[in-house]
C-alpha cells in the first residue's frame, strides 16, 4: 500500500455556505471534485496529524462511495484515527455528540441535510470543529482560498472499509474504527429526558407518529421510540433510509411530509407527530389537527425547559436566528434571561452554547437545538415536547395555546419562491438593500416603518462581524418583513420572505394565520416587486 500524490486543478465553485458545500450528486462525481475539496479541509487543519475524527453521513446516494474516498485520503494526510458510522451512516447531531464524547479532533458530516436525493439529487460535505459545531467562517473561508490554488492531493492506495461490520482496521499507519452511531446518541438522550415518563405516556393511550422520510432518524428512532421507550411497532413510518429517501423530499414541512399532515390531520388523528429531515437535524410538531411553527416551539420550549431533567436548573440564554420570529424574545424577557438574535447558520450558536450565554436555540427553518451538542437536533426536539406532554398531561394544541394566552401570539409565515433565476434575484435583493436608508418614516397603507436594514452580527464572544444577512423591514405595531437568499440549494437561488405580526388579544388568536398575515403578504410584494423578478404569482412552499 502507497500513498499516491495525483496532480489536479482547482474549480472555481467550492465555496462553502452555510452549512458546507453543497452540490448536485452529479457534479461531486467529477474526477477530483470531491478529492479537491478534501484535501483542501485536510491541508487547512492545523495540529491534526495523529489526531482523531468522526465520519459519517445520512445515506443518501454517492455517501458509501465518498466515505471510501476520504477514509484513504485521512490515512494519506496524517489522520491517525476514524470513527465512522457502521453503514456509513451517522446523524448530523449524532455527529456532534460523537465528536464531543470522544474529544475527537473533528468530523467530516456528509449531507445535504434537507435537499432531495438519488442519482440526480444532491450531495454535501462539511467540517466540524472540536467543540462538534459546524466551521465557523475563518475556517471555511481558508478551505475556500486552499481550493482555489490546489495542485494536487495525496491518497493511500488500499482496499475498500467493509463499513458494515463493526471492526477495527487499519489503512496504513491510521486506524479505522466503525463504531454504532445510534448507541452513543440514544445515551445522551437518556441523560437529558424523563424516559421512565416518557415511557409512561407512550404505553398508555396516548398515540404518536414519527415520520424519519426514509432518512437518516429512521435507524435512531426505531431504537428509542420503538425499543427504549416502548411505543408500538409502526409508530415510526418510513423508517429504512434510502440512497434516494424513496423518492421524497426529506424536508420536515407542511408541503413535503405530506404523509404525516394527511395522518395528523385526518379522521382518528394520533395526539402527536413529528417528521425530521435528510439528515437528522431538523424537525416538524405536530398536534391532533394542530401545527406547531418552529418559532412557536423555541418559544414554548424555552418556557417549559425546567420540566425537563436536562434544564431543570434553568437556562443561561436562549437564541434564535434573525428571520425567525420574536416569540422566543417575549419569554426571554418575563424569564429574565439574555435572548440572542443571530444571522442564519447553526455555526453563529457555537460561541453562544461554548461561553454559556445561550442554553437553548432556534432557527425558523425547523431546527431547534440546545448545549447538549453543536448542531440542531430533531429527535432532540421531539423527545422535549413528549417530556413536557408528559409532565403536563396536556395536548400539544393546548400547550401552544396557553402560552399565547400568556405571551401573545407572533403570526408568522415562510413564503419560499425555490429555484428561482439566480442573477434577477440577486437583483432583487440589491435594490432592497439600496431602499432601506430611505424606508424608515414612510407609510405603507396602515404601515408606518419603524426600522429598515441590511442585517449585520457582530459576535458578542469573539467579536467577529458578519454582514448581508438579511434585508428586515420592521413596522411601529411591531410587524415585520424580511427578505434573504438562501444558501442552502443547488438549483437557481432561493428567495426566503418572512413575515411577521403580533397580537396580544387572545380573542384574535385563532384567525388562519395566512389570513392574518395577507396584508403583510400584500405588502412584500408592494415593496420588493417579487413577481417583476421572479416571474412567480405564488410560492413554491408556504411553511
Amino acid at each position: 500500500m502507497d500513498i499516491r500524490t495525483v496532480p489536479t486543478t482547482p474549480f472555481s465553485d467550492q465555496k462553502p455556505g452555510t452549512s458546507g458545500l453543497r452540490k448536485a450528486v452529479t457534479v461531486f462525481q467529477q474526477p477530483n471534485y470531491l478529492e479537491n475539496f478534501v484535501q483542501s479541509i485536510f491541508g487547512s487543519l492545523e495540529g491534526s496529524q495523529g489526531a482523531t475524527i468522526v465520519l459519517g453521513g445520512d445515506g443518501r446516494y454517492y455517501n458509501r462511495q465518498a466515505i471510501q474516498i476520504i477514509l484513504k485520503m485521512a490515512a494519506a494526510n496524517d489522520i491517525g484515527k476514524v470513527l465512522v458510522g457502521k453503514g456509513g451512516i451517522m446523524s448530523t447531531p449524532a455527529a456532534s455528540a460523537i465528536i464531543r464524547q470522544y474529544k475527537a479532533f473533528g468530523g467530516i458530516v456528509l449531507s445535504a441535510s434537507h435537499n432531495p436525493g438519488g442519482k440526480d439529487g444532491d450531495f454535501g460535505i462539511k467540517y466540524n470543529i472540536t467543540n462538534g459545531g459546524p466551521a465557523p467562517e475563518k475556517i471555511t473561508e481558508a478551505i475556500f482560498e486552499r481550493s482555489k490554488v490546489i495542485e494536487s492531493y495525496k491518497i493511500f492506495d488500499a482496499e475498500d472499509v467493509n463499513l458494515d461490520k463493526l471492526s477495527v482496521l487499519r489503512i496504513g499507519e491510521m486506524a479505522v474504527e466503525v463504531i454504532d452511531p445510534v448507541e452513543p446518541y440514544a445515551k445522551l438522550m437518556e441523560s437529558l429526558f424523563d424516559f421512565a415518563s416518557i415511557r409512561k405516556l407512550l404505553q398508555g393511550d396516548f398515540k404518536m407518529c414519527m415520520d424519519s422520510m426514509h432518512a437518516v432518524t429512521g435507524t435512531y428512532a426505531k431504537e428509542i421510540f420503538e425499543k427504549r421507550l416502548g411505543a408500538g411497532s409502526g409508530t415510526v413510518m418510513n423508517g429504512t433510509p434510502l440512497e434516494d429517501f424513496g423518492g421524497g423530499h426529506p424536508d420536515p414541512n407542511l408541503v413535503y411530509a405530506h404523509d404525516l399532515v394527511d395522518i395528523l390531520f385526518g379522521e382518528n388523528a394520533p395526539d402527536f407527530g413529528a417528521a425530521s429531515d435528510g439528515d437528522g437535524d431538523r424537525n416538524m410538531i405536530l398536534g391532533n389537527n394542530f401545527f406547531v411553527t418552529p418559532s412557536d416551539s423555541l418559544a414554548v420550549l424555552t418556557a417549559n425547559a425546567t420540566l425537563v431533567p436536562g434544564y431543570k436548573d434553568g437556562l443561561f440564554g436562549v437564541a434564535r436566528s434573525m428571520p425567525t420570529s420574536a416569540a422566543a424574545d417575549r419569554v426571554a424577557e418575563k424569564l429574565g434571561i439574555d435572548c440572542y438574535e443571530t444571522p442564519t447558520g447553526w455555526k453563529f450558536f457555537g460561541n453562544l452554547l461554548d461561553a454559556d450565554k445561550a442554553t437553548l436555540c432556534g432557527e425558523e427553518s425547523f431546527g431547534t437545538g440546545s448545549n447538549h451538542v453543536r448542531e440542531k437536533d430533531g429527535l432532540w426536539a421531539v423527545l422535549f415536547w413528549l417530556n413536557i406532554l408528559a409532565e403536563t398531561g396536556k395536548s400539544v394544541e393546548d400547550i401552544v395555546t396557553e402560552h399565547w394566552q400568556i405571551y401573545g401570539r407572533n403570526f408568522y409565515s415562510r413564503h419560499d419562491y425555490e429555484a428561482v433565476a439566480k442573477e434577477p434575484a440577486m437583483k432583487l435583493m440589491d435594490r432592497l438593500r439600496g431602499m432601506v436608508k430611505d424606508l424608515p418614516g414612510k407609510q405603507f397603507g396602515g404601515y408606518t416603518v419603524d426600522y429598515a436594514d441590511d442585517f449585520s452580527y457582530t459576535d458578542p464572544v469573539d467579536g467577529s462581524v458578519s454582514n448581508k444577512q438579511g434585508v428586515r423591514i420592521g413596522f411601529t405595531d411591531g410587524s415585520r418583513i424580511v427578505f434573504r437568499l438562501s444558501g442552502t440549494g443547488t438549483k437557481g437561488a432561493t428567495l426566503r420572505v418572512y413575515l411577521e405580526s403580533y397580537e396580544p388579544d387572545a380573542g384574535k388568536h385563532n384567525v388562519d394565520t395566512q389570513e392574518a398575515l395577507k396584508p403583510l403578504i400584500d405588502l412584500a410584494e408592494e415593496i420588493a416587486q417579487i413577481y417583476q423578478y421572479t416571474q412567480r404569482k405564488e410560492p413554491t412552499v408556504i411553511t
